[in-house]
């Protein structure tokens, strides 16, 4: 049996990871190519400058298929940014024929997704989450169910529609199909997050360098999501600022030498680095380089808190928080994270991998991971749909024959 091969593009504010897999078996995939490239014409995980962000996607896909010796044509993608939104929604549909079936699904969940969209926004995702049946709720698949009515929920999330055409517009320059648009922490959810974690109710959070992207599972389902427009990225602007250093360096010296506890960092600890205006490299205390990041972290946190409290699901996540994207490598800042939030905090990164992987072992590409599983889902849920509908219309069939066999 031949084995799928399925593309994933992490388009972010700091890089473009593209990755080119081959599902192995249900929960495992091995790596065939990894291009990464750093990102131009990206802000706050928005297109700002397309020729730029167009060139930065086209060489990561270079990159991945001159690793993986194969071409690239349609891809999973990542999408981002301040200008994404999302509400809860609800549907209802009489049963007429008393069992539920394929079609009455069908028909609630396009009531489901039937809301008045503003101008200028596009559905990006209508996921669904529970059905209810005659008022029995949390029913997982209705189908074989006998009711008269047919309930779903479902959490909806929109995205700007010039927003999301600019990014299609660049990923098609690198002669690339997007196949699905994908959340980043709804990626994020299937490579960092575990079914527990899912069931109980958690928050997973992914810092990456222009934003903080937020979702919220309960009973295993997307109960809210959010895009904070703060990230990594700030935080190295308030180093370059505060020690007059270019941005590039900035972003060394807080890998380098960065923390998010103040009080974890001796008095008299010091690093050297050029500044702006000078050709020996200056010195700098580490105290203070921390209580700068820590400064800016704990905001970032306290607008995670805020928004969590908004969601009106603060006390529903026992499992606390799951802290990913490249920011979490920042030491101390889970510790920060739990003090801000009052909850346990974990970081977590990719699991479950082969191939090529040295440079995914880390939390800077869980989204980049989690498209790859998204789309193996998807590919699944797919075949299964295709093989029920093969079987319905067996099945129909044989009805239809027995019944022209009787009188």
């Amino acid at each position: 049996m031949e084995k799928k091969i399925i593309v994933a593009i992490d388009v972010g504010t700091t890089k473009v990871c593209t990755l080119i897999a081959q599902i192995e078996s249900e929960n495992n995939i091995r790596i065939l190519g990894v291009g990464i490239e750093p990102s131009q014409g990206i802000r706050k995980g928005s297109v700002v400058d397309i020729p730029l962000a167009a060139s930065s996607i086209a060489e990561s896909v270079r990159k991945a298929e001159r690793t993986s010796g194969l071409e690239v044509t349609s891809a999973i993608v990542s999408v981002a940014g301040s200008h994404i939104s999302s509400i809860n929604n609800k549907a209802t549909v009489g049963i007429v024929g008393g069992v539920i079936d394929h079609y009455d699904v069908n028909r609630v969940l396009e009531a489901v997704r039937a809301i008045p969209v503003p101008h200028n926004k596009v559905i990006i995702h209508p996921l669904q989450r529970t059905f209810s049946v005659d008022g029995v709720e949390g029913i997982r698949s209705p189908i074989g169910m006998y009711g008269s009515r047919l309930d779903v929920e479902a959490h909806i999330i929109i995205g700007s529609e010039s927003s999301v055409e600019n990014l299609r517009q660049c990923i098609m320059t690198a002669e690339v199909e997007v196949g699905q648009w994908v959340l980043n922490p709804l990626a994020d959810g299937e490579t960092v997050l575990t079914d527990i974690e899912k069931q109980m109710g958690v928050v997973v959070c992914d810092i990456g360098g222009g934003t903080t992207d937020l979702a919220l599972y309960i009973d295993s389902d997307v109960w809210h999501t959010n895009v904070i427009a703060v990230g990594g990225s700030h935080i190295t602007s308030d180093i370059a600022q505060a020690f007059h250093l270019p941005i590039s360096q900035a972003e060394e010296v807080k890998k380098l030498h960065g923390h998010a506890l103040p009080d974890y960092i001796g008095e008299e600890e010091y690093f050297y680095c050029k500044t702006f205006g000078k050709n020996e490299a200056a010195k700098f205390n580490r105290k203070e380089l921390a209580q700068i990041i820590h400064m800016r972290t704990e905001e970032v946190f306290q607008l995670v808190l805020q928004e969590i409290k908004r969601s009106g699901y603060d006390n529903l996540l026992p499992a606390g928080m799951v802290l990913t994207g490249g920011t979490a490598l920042l030491p101390g800042i889970d510790e920060l994270a739990s003090n801000v939030l009052k909850m346990p905090v974990r970081i977590a990164k990719p699991e479950n991998l082969t191939g090529m992987i040295d440079q995914l072992d880390s939390p800077a590409f869980s989204t980049s991971v989690g498209l790859l599983y998204w789309s193996m889902i998807m590919q699944e849920g797919t075949e299964t749909q295709s093989k029920k509908k093969s079987s319905n219309e067996s099945l129909d069939k044989i009805k239809t024959f027995l019944r022209n066999l009787l009188p």
